[in-house]
């Protein structure tokens, strides 16, 4: 769906991926959206990978489970961009954008 709307999107299966495939497009990345829950690194864990690479980068965390039990689970910070899935396509394409005009 994002790929209709304009985005090119890079995939990966899990943390440790999505660090390794960040590595292999670090100049061509400027957005991350990452599930907080992934196997063999966390979406936080790999996103604090990826940020000590590019200070920069903007990232919007997704999860099944409701922000306020990733904050108690300690999974995630306050002040991270959060949306819950199954997230309509709209309000998505809606919170992207607002992640990246910040």
């Amino acid at each position: 769906m994002l790929e209709e709307f304009g985005y090119r999107v890079v995939e990966a299966a899990d943390g440790e991926e999505t660090v390794s495939r960040f590595l292999e497009n670090k100049d061509k990345i400027d957005f991350l959206m990452i599930d907080v829950v992934l196997p063999k690194l966390n979406g936080r864990e790999a996103y604090e990978k990826i940020k000590m690479i590019r200070p920069d980068i903007k990232a919007l965390f997704t999860s099944g489970y409701t922000a306020d039990i990733m904050h108690k689970k300690g999974l995630l910070e306050e002040g991270f961009e959060f949306i819950s899935k199954p997230a309509a396509p709209k309000n998505l394409l809606k919170k992207i954008k607002e992640v990246l005009n910040k």
